[in-house]
């Protein structure tokens, strides 16, 4: 684990979970900890009711302190970092913002989003100047398309940009409560920012999911304040993050292969499965952890009640037992279901999202830019649980 948590090792991390994955699909470590790398065991883990997510109970128990710092505050009040019922509470408000009725009539706005980050890049890159994608074009899409659905401001995204990646921190495996201390003035910062946002919608209600959250609240008062905020403050880090470090990597990877890049210009229609692919082969989300609820013997191997278990699902991904070459980046690759998007009760609410918002930008990007290349080596950030580049250098003439 040392060398998958060093700087070099998330640099890339697929060698050394085939390393892991050499010394089975679930792996006890000193009684304390299971790491699963298997595909079919991540997926049934996902769907394992007696396998609990981070909830405050859980973080009792192993992360002694936590009720100290304000970003663990606030993630246990979302929906990700919650069991049942509470779990299945915040779900049920939240999830018909985010069915495929409601996703669908969101394509016209994500189309006109796409169209100005796509010149917005073409302007920066004029005259042979360097673009950084992640900033310029991901992070900017990204946050344009859940911005607008949640009403925030197109003057306040940019800014929340560093906000959100301290929050990710968080994340990471910890040695040292300090390590928490970034994402604690992150998240402060932008609850604060929430309850702003609510208030200015509770006076004057708009069109946005904020408006439409605050109102069904006040009816029916299912969910607190706090709640709230914190749900809103998930959808924003999720809906920012993840899909940030999904369109950097399509790009990536499609300019790494010309014949690849040229047929997302040719066929609309591929996009669908480049996606797919790209969320297989390197996704933005490498491990989620669950806890044990009860004993169990997990595929031969005995789990403790209590013990923690990371599901390495960048591993799963790439399990030769359920993917032929594994390792061969291939858009037309049949059968092709990732676990990038997690399973089970907790499947993100925004995947659909997601998978249209990069499937509709990066082949216009691609098409619009037919010159574009990359301007030296691409780097990823120092994190192993929320994988991204830190910058995508291109140039695009």
């Amino acid at each position: 684990m040392g060398r998958l948590l060093s700087y070099e090792g998330k640099q890339n991390p697929y060698p050394l979970y085939e390393e892991m994955r050499a010394h089975g699909p679930v792996v006890a470590v000193g009684g304390t900890h299971v790491f699963v790398t298997g595909y079919e065991e991540c997926a049934r883990a996902l769907r394992t009711p007696d396998l609990l997510s981070t909830d405050a109970v859980v973080q009792d128990a192993k992360l002694p302190g936590w009720r100290e710092h304000s970003s663990w505050l606030w993630l246990t009040r979302n929906m990700l970092f919650s069991n049942d019922p509470n779990h299945e509470r915040y779900r049920r408000f939240f999830s018909s913002a985010f069915s495929a009725r409601s996703v669908a009539a969101f394509r016209p706005m994500v189309e006109r989003r796409a169209h100005d980050v796509v010149r917005h890049v073409q302007d920066l890159g004029a005259d042979g100047r360097t673009v950084d994608l992640v900033p310029e074009f991901s992070f900017r899409l990204a946050t344009g398309v859940i911005g607008e659905l949640l009403g925030i401001p197109d003057e306040d995204q940019p800014g929340l940009r560093e906000l959100v990646g301290d929050i990710t921190l968080a994340l990471e495996p910890i040695g040292d409560m300090r390590q928490l201390l970034p994402g604690d003035a992150a998240m402060d910062r932008l609850a604060e920012y929430f309850h702003a946002l609510v208030a200015r919608r509770r006076v004057a209600p708009g069109t946005d999911l904020t408006s439409e959250f605050v109102r069904i609240r006040d009816a029916g008062e299912e969910l607190t304040e706090q709640e709230l905020v914190g749900n809103l403050m998930l959808l924003l880090v999720a809906a920012a993050e993840a899909p940030q470090d999904l369109l950097s990597n399509m790009v990536r990877l499609a300019l790494e292969r010309a014949e690849e890049a040229e047929r997302l210009r040719k066929d609309p229609e591929a996009a669908a499965g480049f996606v797919d692919e790209a969320l297989r082969f390197d996704p933005a989300v490498q491990a989620l952890n669950r806890v044990a609820a009860r004993d169990l013997d997990y595929f031969g191997v005995q789990v403790a009640e209590g013990t923690a278990l990371t599901l390495l699902i960048a591993a799963g991904n790439r399990d030769p037992r359920r993917f032929d070459a594994p390792g061969v980046f291939d858009p037309r690759r049949p059968d092709n279901q990732p676990l990038t998007f997690s399973g089970g009760a907790h499947y993100c609410l925004g995947a659909a999202l997601a998978r249209m918002s990069a499937e509709t930008v990066v082949s216009r990007l691609l098409t619009e830019l037919p010159g574009m290349s990359l301007a030296g080596r691409p780097t990823f950030r120092d994190q192993i649980v929320q994988r991204g580049h830190d910058r995508l250098l291109v140039t695009t003439v």
